[in-house]
């Protein structure tokens, strides 16, 4: 039977004991490896220039560029990689405001261990992940455009005027490929199947 492909993480946190207890949790599922360790931004953003990284484990406390921000650094450097949150903190605004910055799901630090698990394996298949603490706060209707980034409400305008990906790429000084994964992730995170209902939406979103 062929095996899974490994998924490699790069864990982001100040606390080395978190660090130390994160890895022997995830390195104990096999289709799991850390690759990489970091306490800091340039650390991590170091890192993923020079290593293969499929996801980003990420603290939002940290010593001078948060996780927050740290988040919407990747989305822009690195749209490839998977963003996902781990955090002592439950509300909703920083919840939304990581999901604005590119991040792909949301675990409490708290959360069972096979949370961790789960929200990885559901955001490298290209889901999104809350912690089931977070649903009530998060189960308010909200416009749905309110879960992307500035760059993706950026690329959803230009797709509402019509415009290729080589057009839009051309606009916003990005790659063609940049372009088709921000594509892509506005798709997953709005929960649309295709091209076609995705230009319908932009549409009804900008006029």
């Amino acid at each position: 039977m062929p095996t899974k492909p490994t998924i490699k993480i790069l864990l982001i946190d100040d606390h080395p004991l978190v660090h130390d207890g994160l890895r022997a949790r995830l390195e104990a599922v096999p289709a799991f490896q850390v690759v990489a360790e970091a306490s800091a931004a340039a650390e991590a953003l170091q890192h993923t220039q020079n290593m293969e990284i499929d996801l980003a484990l990420m603290d939002i406390n940290m010593r001078g560029t948060n996780g927050i921000e740290l988040t919407a650094q990747f989305h822009a450097m690195f749209p490839q990689v998977a963003v996902l949150i781990l955090s002592m903190h439950d509300k909703a605004e920083y919840v939304m405001q990581a999901m604005q910055a590119g991040a792909r799901g949301y675990v409490l630090k708290d959360a069972p261990g096979q949370d961790i698990v789960c929200a990885i394996e559901t955001v490298i298949s290209g889901g999104i992940y809350y912690s089931a603490a977070l649903s009530r706060q998060l189960s308010r209707p909200m416009p749905p455009g309110l879960l992307l980034s500035a760059r993706e409400r950026q690329i959803l305008q230009q797709i509402a005027e019509g415009k290729s990906n080589k057009q839009i790429a051309h606009e916003l000084h990005l790659s063609v490929r940049t372009v088709e994964t921000h594509r892509l992730n506005i798709r997953r995170k709005l929960n649309i199947e295709g091209q076609v209902e995705l230009i319908r939406f932009a549409v009804q979103q900008i006029y």
